[in-house]
């Protein structure tokens, strides 16, 4: 009889949802060893971002169930799998919704990671951080500064890379009229980075009551939407070069586009499928532009996270622990959060 053993498989609590729309509920799943470019990271917090909705309704193609979602992730390098260099266990980490690349296609050939042919999203490609544990390409890394906890640094891996690289890359240079649209998650982190970048920095968003918050965050006007003629509040500013749409909400970004001043661009980030309402002669005189923006690389995560502790910026949190899961998910779907949830496991 042979007197060989095995090693027993590594175990970690992870909160799944097994069918499409489902409630979620926190099991113990085996969580394999790392393959070659791969690391195991201890999952210490992992933020709750609307995008999550989607793979939980299966709004995304091929989501596999049950399903652990989650791709805002911060925690320490637990294991590292053959040939994985410039990495050691223990090294704090983050890992946003660019999940890693796949080096071959086309777009990675070009250097343009960010659009891979097959770049993973935790909680899609491979299960999320909603758990103890992660498997991860190596590739997926950001370095996390000592200036973050895990909770602040989790959503910056999405709602921050996002907001910071949209604005860093877009037209506005220093002194320029910067409105974002919306105050929520990705609003608050927009606001806070659009004054440290040198931008005049305009907050809309529905309500006389959030103009103090806008302000706290760093804006120095703020518009009011419910009051109507955003457009027309821009353009009385001296007209905006850029309108960052994180409210997902198509009909705010439609009303938004008259107020870009020349050559400005209305930068969509809200994920909806309604379309923008918008006609060609809005856009020739002016030279105005409307495009997306994706979130970023992990090297991406890392500068956002470096200048967020340079400069001061943070996400405000609020906090559940794993168990929680499902009345963090609520309160985030619900617009109540103030303003990202984040999941914490104790580890």
């Amino acid at each position: 009889m042979s007197t060989e053993t095995f090693a027993k498989p590594l175990t970690v609590r992870a909160a799944q949802v097994t069918e499409p729309g489902g409630r979620f509920s926190v099991v113990e799943r085996e969580l394999p060893e790392p393959q070659p470019g791969h690391v195991r990271l201890t999952v210490e917090a992992c933020g709750v971002c609307r995008s999550d909705a989607g793979f939980v309704n299966a709004g995304f193609p091929n989501v596999p169930f049950p399903l652990v979602t989650g791709h805002e992730i911060a925690g320490r390098v637990e294991a590292l799998g053959d040939g994985v260099e410039g990495w050691d266990v223990g090294d704090r980490v983050a890992v946003g919704w660019f999940g890693g690349n796949c080096g071959t296609c086309l777009p990675c050939r070009q250097g343009d990671f960010i659009h891979c042919a097959r770049m993973q999203v935790p909680g899609w490609a491979y299960p999320g951080g909603y758990a103890e544990g992660v498997v991860v390409p190596v590739s997926a890394l950001a370095r996390i500064p000592d200036e973050f906890s895990a909770a602040e640094a989790a959503p910056m891996g999405c709602a921050g890379v996002t907001t910071f690289n949209s604005l860093r890359h877009s037209a506005a240079g220093p002194g320029d009229l910067v409105a974002v649209l919306g105050l929520g998650g990705l609003g608050h982190l927009g606001v806070q980075f659009a004054g440290k970048l040198g931008f005049e920095t305009v907050a809309v968003a529905r309500g006389a009551d959030k103009a103090d918050a806008a302000k706290n965050f760093g804006a120095h006007h703020y518009i009011d939407s419910n009051a109507g003629d955003v457009a027309g509040r821009l353009q009385a500013l001296g007209g905006a070069k850029v309108v960052l749409a994180t409210a997902a909400s198509s009909d705010a970004m439609s009303a938004a586009i008259d107020g870009l001043g020349n050559n400005g661009e209305l930068i969509v980030l809200g994920a909806t499928p309604e379309p923008i309402q918008v006609s060609p002669f809005q856009l020739i005189s002016s030279s105005r532009t409307v495009h997306g923006h994706p979130s970023g690389t992990a090297r991406d995560v890392e500068e956002t996270l470096h200048f967020a502790a340079l400069t001061g910026v943070r996400p405000l949190i609020e906090t559940r622990p794993l168990d929680d899961v499902a009345a963090a998910y609520d309160r985030m779907m619900s617009g109540d959060a103030r303003y990202r949830m984040v999941l914490t496991t104790g580890r």
